[in-house]
């Protein structure tokens, strides 16, 4: 019959309601306690072999001890900042997951209590792409020694300087060589802490506060991407040449649905900028029901840099929308981002960005923004500038990171040969994944745009299920990323 050890944190009264409920299962022989341990409440430990260890939970020094005391056939890894209540048999059936599956790694859904309701909290399945450091395994995962122990052994110790990436690391090496399984039942009840909407979580993993911590984790992932055969040098393709003729050198690219709110500002926004070259701004009017129209045709009617393009098909999403205006006879030769309820901050930003690409050979710019509420007043985090963006390693962080930043601008010739994919979210890093495989993007640290959140914007505070919905795709989108990587690394050494 095979053993299982519990590793947690341990936190007074509910780590001992825990640890009594663990106790009770046969199959539970061991248990590691991190932290300061004054009383475990006597009895509630039962037969279990206990030992202690100090330090962060989170760090390659506590991470490399708990593995290498390891005796049991599995660790049952019990995450730090939750409290949850185990399902009757949860254990029993993680286990079963596991000797069924051969599987390295096994983690559930779940239940979530708040305000005196429990609902269901679906997780999202592991795929090859899902090397992002906050992929969520709900509050605790089931650790295969066998798997554990081959991943070491084949790929390397966990460092003990590591600060907080004492379980990434090793989550990636065991990922390589072994199955990651989700069971989708509810295997335990969590108490959520972090009970932030999904738009004001968006943005913790460029919090400036957490420099350091971005540092570690780049380091992780950039190892891990030179083991799988995905890494790349800092060598890049020459753009492709302009063989088009273009009506002007740039255009400012607007898609927008129901935004009547909002579209006047950005268009004047867009229109205001002043160059010393033609540029137009595109809208692309993707059938709106309010006056969105009726407005983008007013401005229209004054200003002929204005083209309102109404699409014929009604099936597009954001990137659909960006398609039809990239591959029509009016897009310029560079082609910069504004999204309908956002401002550039004045009216040098174009022609800042179109200095940028004179700079360099880049296929794209991206600049940064200030995150603003509706009335451009700064609201936390502020400044969003993505500087762990290196001109060395950004196309490989790229692929552990949500995304790469705004406002975003192309060069169109070489935006005609990828195209957008017809989605609403994600379209924006699918492109620049593609763009940083091939070539150098160039970067504005300045912020140079206002990022309006308000009750309007359509990731503001998103269901469970859009939101795994948007995670699962961008992991295809890194796991497409990360196969073609390989491919393209395999034929250079061909």
């Amino acid at each position: 019959m095979p053993t299982v050890t519990t590793a947690l944190v341990y936190e007074g009264d509910s780590s001992r309601s825990m640890i009594k409920a663990l106790a009770a299962s046969s199959l539970v022989t061991g248990l590691i306690l991190v932290g300061e341990v004054h009383d475990t409440g006597g009895s509630s430990t039962g037969n279990l072999e206990t030992q202690t260890v100090s330090g962060d939970f989170f760090s390659g020094k506590v991470a490399a001890q708990i593995l290498d005391s390891l005796t049991s056939d599995y660790l049952l890894v019990v995450f730090p900042g939750e409290q949850i209540e185990i399902g009757a048999r949860a254990v029993e059936r993680m286990i079963q997951a596991a000797e069924d599956s051969g599987a390295g790694l096994v983690y559930s859904d779940f239940k979530d209590e708040a305000a005196g309701k429990v609902s269901d909290h679906a997780l999202i399945d592991y795929q090859l792409g899902s090397i992002r450091d906050n992929f969520d395994f709900g509050s605790m995962a089931l650790i295969s020694k066998r798997a554990v122990d081959q991943a070491i052994a084949k790929h390397g110790r966990i460092d003990d300087e590591l600060r907080w990436a004492g379980w990434y690391d090793p989550r990636l090496k065991l990922a390589i060589d072994s199955s990651v399984l989700r069971i989708p039942e509810p295997l335990y009840t969590r108490v959520p802490r972090d009970q932030r909407a999904s738009g004001e979580r968006q943005f913790d993993y460029v919090d400036p506060r957490k420099r350091d911590y971005q540092i570690e984790m780049e380091e992780v992932v950039t190892q891990h991407l030179k083991r799988i055969g995905a890494y790349l040098t800092p060598e890049f393709e020459t753009r492709p040449a302009s063989e088009q003729n273009f009506p002007v050198r740039a255009s400012i690219v607007i898609p927008v649905r129901n935004r009547e709110r909002t579209i006047k500002d950005a268009v004047t926004s867009a229109l205001s900028q002043v160059t010393s070259f033609e540029f137009n701004v595109i809208v692309v009017d993707n059938h709106s029901t309010d006056r969105t129209t009726e407005l983008l045709h007013e401005i229209a009617l004054s200003d002929s840099r204005l083209i309102h393009l109404k699409p014929a098909r009604t099936d597009l999403g954001i990137g659909g929308c960006w398609n039809e205006a990239v591959y029509s006879d009016h897009c310029g030769e560079y082609a910069a981002q504004l999204d309908s309820d956002d401002l550039y901050a004045d009216e040098k930003t174009l022609a800042g960005i179109i200095a940028e690409f004179d700079e360099g050979n880049f296929a794209m710019v991206i600049g940064s923004y200030t995150i603003v509420d509706f009335d451009l007043k700064e609201i936390p985090p502020g400044l969003i500038d993505h500087r762990e963006w290196t001109r060395e390693n950004g196309r490989n962080n790229a692929l552990r990171i949500s995304g790469l930043g705004a406002p975003r601008a192309f060069y169109v010739p070489a935006l005609r040969q990828l195209g957008f994919p017809n989605a609403s979210y994600g379209e924006d890093y699918s492109v620049a994944l593609r763009v940083s495989r091939h070539y150098e993007i160039g970067r504005i640290y300045e912020s140079i745009y206002y990022a309006r959140r308000w009750e309007g914007n359509s990731d503001a505070a998103l269901p469970l299920a859009t939101a795994n919905r948007y995670d699962a795709y961008k992991d295809h989108l890194r796991t497409v990323e990360i196969l073609a990587r390989q491919k393209m690394n395999r034929h250079e050494l061909e």
